[in-house]
């Protein structure tokens, strides 16, 4: 989807923008985000020991499904005309339930609010993460971001 201009931007506030294509959280993802950030809890990094715990396998990292919200959100709100857009921050996130290996998830985006700034735009988007026949979001997060045009 998208946007072309800051206008279109603009008369997005309080609009959903739909959901973005599934993505697969594998091993591999999980091992990389791991040895990145020092986070190498067994829940995580050791499939044998996981399968005995509470998840019955491990699972992603809230901050690994954190760090997909480029990825899976950018694509929906993304400004052609703009310069540049910047992450300017998180006012608010929460990981409801757990991302298993192997689970798919997508993003819903929401914009919230649409304010002008010196030289852009300031967006505040909803973005609600789902794992694919999952009954909770496994990650909700109030995103700002920055577009200069």
């Amino acid at each position: 989807m998208g946007f072309t201009t800051a206008d279109e931007l603009k008369a997005a506030a309080g609009t959903s923008l739909g959901h973005s294509d599934w993505f697969t959280i594998d091993q591999e993802r999980i091992d990389r985000f791991a040895e990145a950030t020092a986070d190498l809890q067994w829940i995580h990094t050791d499939p044998v020991k996981a399968a005995a715990g509470p998840f019955g396998t491990t699972v992603a990292h809230g901050y690994l499904t954190l760090s997909l919200l480029p990825k899976l959100a950018s694509p929906l709100v993304a400004v052609a005309s703009a310069r540049m857009a910047v992450n300017y921050g998180l006012n608010k996130v929460r990981f409801p339930a757990p991302v298993p290996v192997g689970s798919r998830v997508r993003a819903a985006v929401e914009v919230v609010t649409v304010d002008e700034v010196e030289g852009g735009l300031q967006v505040v988007s909803r973005v609600t993460v789902e794992r694919e026949g999952g009954d909770k979001p496994v990650c909700v997060a109030e995103t700002v971001s920055r577009y200069y045009f």
